[in-house]
Order: C-alpha cells, then sequence, then structure tokens
C-alpha cells in the first residue's frame, strides 16, 4: 500500500493537501517549507514544479512560480533538495507541474529521480488519457508513483469512471472550470460533489480551487474526502513572516 493510500486508509477527519511552490519564497525555501506544513497539520503536500506557461495556475501561483525561476529553480536543483525529504518527512509528497519540462528533463530519468527521493505520485494536468495508458503510465508504475487526473463539473460521468480506474491515490475534482485562486463560493458546487461522492468511485476524492480558509475547506469536504489549498497558502508566505510562523498561523485558521 502507498502512503497515499496508507494515509486515506488510516485519515480520521477530511485530509487537507496544501500546494507549495518548489523554490519559493527563496531557492533553498523548498525543504523549509515541506517541514513547516508536515509539522503543522498538512496530511499531504502537492509541490509545484515552476514552469513558465502553467495551463491551470492563476496569478499568484504563477508569480510564485516566475519568482522560483528567477531564483534559480529547476528540476535538477529540486530533486538535489528533494535528497533530505526521507525520513525527515513522513507525510505523502506528490509533484504537481506540465509535461513539457518534464519531457525535457527525460520522463523515465524523471520518475527513477522522484522515487529515488521518495516523492509519492505525480499530477501532470496536461498529460492526456491516451499517452497516459500506452506511453507514460507504465513508467510511473515501475517506479511505484501514483498519478491523479483530474475531473471538473463539465467531465462526463463515463470519463469520470475512466479515469477513476486510471488514477491511483486520489482523484483531483477542480471545483470550477477556471484556474486556481478565483473567488467562488465553494457552496455553489455542492450538487457536483455529491454527484461525484454518489458514484462511489474508487478513488477518495479530493476538491481543489478555491478552497481558502475553514469556511471553504468545510465545504469542500462535505462531500468529499479532503481539500487542496493553493493560492491562499501562497499568499500568507507572501507576508514576509518566517516560513514556519506563516505556515503555522495559516494551518491553524484551517485546522483549529
Amino acid at each position: 500500500m502507498s502512503r497515499i493510500s496508507r494515509l486515506f486508509a488510516g485519515a480520521g477527519r477530511p485530509v487537507l493537501n496544501v500546494y507549495c511552490t518548489a523554490g519559493f519564497p527563496r531557492l533553498d525555501s523548498t525543504m523549509e517549507v515541506i517541514r513547516a506544513l508536515a509539522d503543522n497539520g498538512a496530511d499531504l503536500i502537492e509541490l509545484g514544479m515552476p514552469y513558465s506557461d502553467p495551463l491551470a495556475d492563476g496569478p499568484v501561483i504563477q508569480a510564485s512560480s516566475t519568482r522560483a525561476l528567477a531564483n534559480g529553480m529547476t528540476i535538477a536543483k529540486l530533486f538535489d533538495q528533494l535528497k533530505e525529504l526521507r525520513p525527515a518527512v513522513g507525510v505523502p509528497v506528490l509533484l504537481m507541474g506540465y509535461m513539457n519540462p518534464v519531457l525535457q528533463y527525460g520522463f523515465e530519468r524523471f520518475c527513477a529521480a522522484a522515487a529515488e527521493v521518495g516523492v509519492d505520485g505525480l499530477i501532470l494536468p496536461d498529460l492526456p488519457i491516451y499517452e497516459y495508458e500506452t506511453e507514460y503510465g507504465p513508467v510511473m508504475k515501475k517506479y511505484g508513483l501514483d498519478f491523479i487526473f483530474l475531473v471538473t463539473p463539465e467531465t462526463s460521468a463515463a470519463r469520470i469512471r475512466k479515469v477513476d480506474s486510471l488514477s491511483s491515490g486520489f482523484l483531483y475534482a477542480v471545483s470550477s472550470s477556471s484556474t486556481t485562486g478565483k473567488d467562488k463560493d465553494i457552496n455553489d458546487q455542492q450538487a457536483y460533489f455529491r454527484r461525484l461522492q454518489e458514484m462511489n468511485l474508487r478513488n477518495p476524492v479530493l476538491v481543489g480551487f478555491g478552497i481558502r480558509d475553514k469556511q471553504s475547506f468545510e465545504a469542500a469536504t462535505r462531500h468529499a474526502s479532503g481539500a487542496i489549498i493553493g493560492t491562499a497558502y501562497i499568499r500568507a508566505l507572501e507576508g514576509g513572516q518566517p516560513v514556519v510562523d506563516a505556515t503555522r498561523q495559516f494551518l491553524n485558521s484551517i485546522l483549529k
């Protein structure tokens, strides 16, 4: 059983997945941020690999990626930093990013390096189903990496069941068809979340996009196994406080 599967099997409350950008706010912040999240209640960490042309990221996360790239963050540098990941941090860690830089690095080389440092899975929103099934999925499985597909309110039931059959770890339910960080009322999507719940999917469902505080986290997890927070945490790190203090205050505001 993977670390992610063990997390959901033993979770006694909704799972909190927090997104952070590698190399932000400083190049050497990556492990400091990961440790602070793990020490202060994050159940799962989604580590964004900065990219110059992200598809799904809103302006706040885009700006953090731009800053991380300006700081000198690369995939090679990231894997060098993540050599400290295990056993210092016990929570599951995912890498989230886009295919272009991963392919430039070399897909199998990337998967091998991710597995070696203790990464648990990947989120690559621009990897199509067909390419996953025929080319890239077998490589991920070879290295024991979970892969998480995304669904939206517009995704058909047939496609939801298809990606649920292919995903491992969990299914990422995008709350609305927009970029991250949009101030939409998560309560408006309860029918969608309920529909996913009633499908009795094989994977747990985590809701992302628009989760920013305790109220939206609780609303998002009414019909899901957990939720993902990204933009609001990046904003917390922008305030100039030490990473540990900013992280503790932010997570306490969600979980306490």
